[in-house]
């Protein structure tokens, strides 16, 4: 791995100091460009996944248990289409951007027809910057994916129907 977020700050500071337009550094597998201007500074920093997932993946301290909503005492009048009330729904424990896979040219954690299992990786959720790994907490087939992929997602959002019988 090239350069850590402190060497990466550090350089920052001293391109804002130093009063450069501009600074490219590349490495084998990293890439940084730092622009400055009366504008506040953008860093643009392209670190290949595979290599950075590792140490970006922040592990989700608090995740919000995924409780199944008790099932509506069923009238027989309900229809038996839209009945939804048997799957557990996958809510997003945090406000971020949702991804469904690691990188845009990596398959997709989970698909519709998937059997999952709990600790499975479902999906990414970037918040800030950190990729955060949501993994399920249940086992079973997902039936839906709610969100598409890059979406911004709320804290609490639908994001998997799961089939758990």
């Amino acid at each position: 791995m090239g350069m850590d977020i402190k060497q990466i700050q550090d350089l920052i500071k001293f391109v804002a100091k130093s009063g450069v337009n501009e600074v490219s550094i590349e490495e084998q597998d990293f890439k940084i460009t730092i622009k400055t201007s009366q504008e506040p500074t953008y860093v643009n920093a392209t670190i290949p996944a595979a290599v950075a997932a590792p140490q970006i993946a922040a592990p989700v301290a608090q995740q919000a248990p995924v409780a199944a909503a008790p099932a509506p005492a069923a009238s027989p009048a309900a229809p038996a289409g839209e009945d939804n009330s048997k799957y557990i729904t996958i809510k997003s424990p945090m406000i971020g951007t949702f991804y469904r896979s690691s990188s845009p040219d990596k398959p997709s954690f989970a698909n519709v027809g998937d059997e999952i299992s709990a600790g499975q990786v479902l999906c990414i959720i970037e918040a800030m910057k950190l990729f955060n790994e949501i993994e399920s907490e249940v086992s079973g087939k997902i039936v839906k994916v709610l969100v598409e992929n890059s979406q911004p997602v709320e804290y609490d959002q639908p994001l998997f129907l799961v089939d758990p019988s």
